[in-house]
């Protein structure tokens, strides 16, 4: 039975960045010019994943997804996912990536054993794309999203973080993309997390805006009723498509919440607005043993009272959640670092 924590959710999913580096600097998420890199010493070994990967499982988790930075920047990733993939107590296996290598190594990644893909794509626009992203990519992550499907990934999804006035113009746009390419498109309210440090309220989206807006133009929306702790609510339109919002800003689910990040030099985090984290590379390499490690990790989470984004909106400080200067002080609040 998986550990459960103060408001009786289970330890059940997993996300681990397996590089803090990107080769995108998107604005909501890497606004600035400078950052700080973790030392390459302290990043956790494939060997060393798997060790973690084994103690979490054993505390309940049985969902693992694999994120970075960009995970496919990391040397040999197909060997860490066939690592994963060879565990019966994983579940699920999945990554999230933004698209701009998974041409040349989605087939490898499907090879590997990788069972789904999730690929940020926010504008269908090649200048807004260079405006949002510092970098020329829209045909690349494109080409990306038409190798994994050729590479006979059948779940996948696009998700798109929606910011007022810069791309909340192509929904439907984006929705028919999304029914071309064969994935679930997923909008993102924009949040004010770690690395956004020029998050304003004013630029924020809600789910309910969307789900008009679409609904305006392709017909009525009808929610879909499911049992998930999935972060997004899906959505069907009338001629079957489905879709998904996740509305942390302005909805929050935290009270359903089961995922935790482990950061690529091994600390782990309850929740995406926590300032602190636990070192389990520490312990780890002091050569703690698998029970060791599970009896911390089970101990730590029937311990969690994390409800980051729902405090966010009770106390309404819709100021960005980091400042700039704190960032760069402590890059681990940086969502590249965490796996956002």
């Amino acid at each position: 039975m998986p550990a459960r924590d103060r408001f009786d959710r289970p330890l059940r999913s997993l996300r681990i960045s397996v590089t803090d580096r990107c080769n995108l600097r998107c604005q909501y998420c890497m606004p600035e010019e400078e950052y700080v890199w973790l030392p390459r010493r302290d990043i956790l070994t494939f060997e060393e994943i798997g060790a973690l990967v084994d103690a979490f499982t054993a505390a309940g988790a049985d969902r693992v997804r694999l994120t970075g930075g960009e995970p496919l920047l990391r040397k040999d990733l197909p060997d860490l996912i066939q690592r994963l993939a060879n565990k019966p107590a994983v579940r699920d296996l999945a990554l999230t990536t933004n698209g701009m290598l998974l041409a040349d190594q989605a087939g490898g990644l499907r090879d590997a054993g990788l069972h789904r893909l999730t690929v940020s794509l926010d504008t269908l626009r090649a200048d807004r794309f260079r405006e949002l992203t510092r970098f020329d990519g829209v045909a690349a992550v494109q080409r990306g999203l038409d190798s994994a499907r050729t590479a006979g990934f059948t779940d996948l999804k696009i998700d798109t973080v929606v910011i007022r006035g810069v791309n909340d113009d192509e929904l439907v746009d984006l929705l028919a993309y999304g029914r071309q390419a064969g994935a679930e498109v997923r909008f993102i309210e924009y949040m004010d997390v770690g690395g956004a440090t020029r998050w304003s309220v004013k630029d924020v989206l809600s789910r309910a805006e969307m789900l008009r807006m679409i609904g305006a133009a392709l017909g009525p929306v009808a929610a879909i009723e499911e049992e998930s702790s999935a972060p997004a609510d899906r959505f069907r339109l009338p001629d079957g498509q489905t879709f998904g919002i996740i509305s942390s800003t302005t909805e929050p689910f935290c009270r359903s919440c089961d995922r935790s990040r482990l950061t690529a030099d091994g600390l782990w985090f309850r929740c995406l607005y926590a300032r602190e984290g636990t070192d389990l590379r520490g312990p780890l390499r002091a050569g703690a043993s698998r029970a060791e490690l599970t009896r911390m990790i089970g101990e730590i989470w029937t311990a969690r009272t994390d409800r980051g984004a729902e405090v966010r909106l009770a106390t309404g400080n819709r100021e960005p959640f980091i400042p700039v200067e704190t960032l760069q002080k402590k890059p681990h609040l940086e969502m590249h670092t965490r796996g956002g």
